[in-house]
């Protein structure tokens, strides 16, 4: 199921054949979003990894809209005073009216400009704006639905911005609104209905319909069209919900979604076609040397390895110089992010290394031989640590869990778990450490931000049954649509497996091959179709000023990624090249770097010429 009109990740010069130049220099963009210095899920990435990119095109004009939220101000942002003079008399207007509106910069790459509004302060204007919500748009919102509550405060209080600003204007202004999530569309379906002089974009990364109907184990993706969304929505009790999302969706005047796949569930559950994808992208750093990435793997790794000591302080029976660290994150949606099918593959697997493969994993990946002690200590000296070790031994299983968690015999993770059985015992070689928030640097436990545990662990698996636009490029590709449960953890149990019995040296020819595809998701490439969607909605609010023709891209632009080395069986590439080796030799064998280079530099194809004359490089690498 195509959609006609969209451009997507697959046609990345698709754009470059602009003709028309767009003069930004009298307009202004507002990116609003309930993520704006909030972290609560990848939104927040999105945002403050595209900032960087944003500020360089629009300069001085480019203001994020977010709540206020006190602990995320005090570490995240700078308070100052605003210099563009229109701003400036919002706020004070604003202020002056009950309302508490903040300015400053948001202390990340590109350091934007941001307006925090405090939601909370205003909460005594709640029940009038839900009942012009009623009144002006048939919307109503229950009074214990405490997010649709702070979705409507922060939708009124976010068009009372815009309008105010555009009022302050000398001049007739050049407004452009991006509006990301149904949590912010309302400021969207405001600023249409009150017919301000604002281009709206509405971006949805996920549909709420979406998300509900895949925890609820349906065959989602294979009946997309069968779905009465009235009444899925109304079902679970998110009509009101719903009803916000897709008013923001058909008001806005450019639609865009993340993914092909999120557009085709967005014009079946939301009823328009997205009239752009916006691919998300990341901020790709470069490094002169690929030794210096595995540098930073060493040093990342060798903290992970001290926080494991400690969990395991009293069962520390295997070597974690040979134990291989795997991840599962993401929001906390068990079924959705394929926690089940992770846990799953994991007991299967423990049993295949307890039968088969002398080797530990923690996923954390585990079990080690010591060194044989009894040439290097005489037998006092053996008694003495023989008494040490027992006095450190805990006579209880290792702990799972990191935290004390709230009514952990309801937690689908930890239920799970017992139901498997992968207790971290002594003959697990598998172990497992759930870790149940948000990664941070300042964390006493874990001090390392989720990059910097990335960088350290050795596979992330993401086998996710609904995810619209994942930030992991795959190496090994699981089939959660054609194939049922007991296949799909059949599947991910054998390339685990596979994984495992990879030496070394292949585990760094992975990577490295990994690192060097990284540049397919550059905010540097991606970012251009975000600038697509702002001209399109610049020319569709203001069409006496700008004028905006989309390029249809053919079928033959754009990149060809290399077949992924699951199909077929991954790794197979790897394999071929590299034979497996034993663990003896794992730690001396030979890697030139420069030949695997050169070998990828003629597997992964360059971007197809658009026309004889032009052409788009990739590059150059590293």
């Amino acid at each position: 199921m195509p959609l006609a009109r969209s451009l997507s990740v697959t046609s990345l010069s698709g754009l470059d054949d602009w003709d028309e130049e767009f003069d930004l220099e009298d307009a202004v963009l507002f990116e609003i979003a309930w993520e704006v210095a909030n972290k609560v899920g990848g939104i927040y990435t999105v945002i403050q990894t595209k900032a960087r990119l944003t500020c360089e095109e629009w300069g001085e004009n480019y203001f994020l809209v977010g709540p206020y939220i006190e602990s995320n101000v005090r570490t995240q942002v700078e308070l100052i005073e605003p210099s563009n003079a229109p701003l400036r008399r919002t706020i004070e207007k604003m202020n002056s009216s009950g309302c508490k509106v903040y300015f400053g910069r948001w202390l990340i790459e590109g350091s934007p400009y941001v307006v925090l509004i405090d939601v909370g302060f205003t909460a005594w204007s709640l029940d009038r704006w839900k009942s012009e919500l009623w009144e002006n748009c048939g919307v109503g919102v229950p009074w214990f639905d405490r997010e649709a509550n702070d979705a409507v405060l922060f939708g009124f209080l976010t068009a009372w911005l815009l309008g105010e600003y555009a009022a302050q204007c000398d001049e007739p202004p050049r407004i452009v609104a991006h509006f990301h999530e149904w949590l912010a569309g309302l400021g969207l379906v405001l600023c249409r209905q009150r017919k301000l002089p604002v281009a709206t974009i509405f971006t949805t990364h996920a549909t709420l319909l979406g998300r509900y109907l895949c925890a609820g184990n349906v065959d989602f993706y294979n009946n997309l069209a069968e779905f009465n969304v009235d009444k899925e929505a109304g079902d679970r009790q998110i009509y009101h919900r719903y009803c916000l999302e897709r008013a923001a969706a058909r008001c806005a005047h450019v639609f865009t979604t993340v993914s092909q796949i999120t557009a085709i569930e967005a014009e079946h559950l939301l009823r328009r076609k997205p009239d752009i994808v916006t691919p998300n992208g990341l901020n790709v750093k470069k490094f002169s040397a690929m030794h210096e990435f595995q540098n930073l793997h060493a040093q990342s790794k060798a903290r992970i390895q001290e926080f494991v000591r400690g969990h395991f302080y009293g069962h520390l029976d295997f070597n974690l110089d040979k134990t291989l660290f795997l991840f599962i994150a993401g929001r906390y949606e068990f079924s959705n992010k394929g926690a089940d099918i992770f846990l799953e593959a994991l007991a299967r697997l423990n049993y295949l290394l307890r039968t088969n493969l002398h080797k530990v994993l923690l996923a954390f990946f585990v079990r080690g031989q010591l060194p044989d002690v009894s040439k290097m200590l005489d037998r006092e000296d053996f008694t003495m640590m023989k008494r040490a070790i027992f006095s450190t031994q805990r006579q209880c299983q290792p702990p799972i869990c990191t935290h004390n968690m709230l009514e952990d015999s309801a937690d689908p993770i930890l239920n799970c778990i017992r139901r498997i059985g992968l207790f971290n015992s002594s003959q697990d070689r598998v172990k497992v450490i759930f870790h149940p928030e948000f990664l941070s640097s300042t964390s006493p436990l874990l001090p390392m931000d989720y990059e910097e545990f990335v960088r350290g662990c050795h596979l992330g698996v993401f086998p996710s049954y609904y995810e619209p636009w994942g930030y992991t490029p795959g190496i090994y590709i699981l089939d959660r649509r054609y194939r049922g449960i007991d296949e799909s953890c059949n599947q991910l149990t054998s390339y685990l497996f596979q994984f495992c019995q990879q030496s070394r040296r292949q585990r760094i020819i992975q990577r490295n091959r990994t690192e060097r595809l990284s540049d397919l998701l550059d905010w540097r490439y991606l970012g251009r179709y975000y600038i697509s969607a702002r001209h399109m909605a610049l020319a569709k609010a203001f069409p006496d000023t700008y004028i905006y023709n989309l390029h249809e891209p053919t079928s033959a632009t754009g990149f060809r990624y290399p077949r992924p080395a699951s199909v077929p069986p991954s790794p197979a590439h790897s394999l071929h090249s590299s034979p497996h080796h034993s663990e003896a030799e794992d730690e001396h064998e030979r890697y030139d770097e420069e030949q695997e280079a050169e070998k990828d530099r003629l597997n992964i194809r360059q971007p197809f010429n658009r026309n004889k004359d032009q052409t788009v490089d990739l590059p150059e690498e590293n």
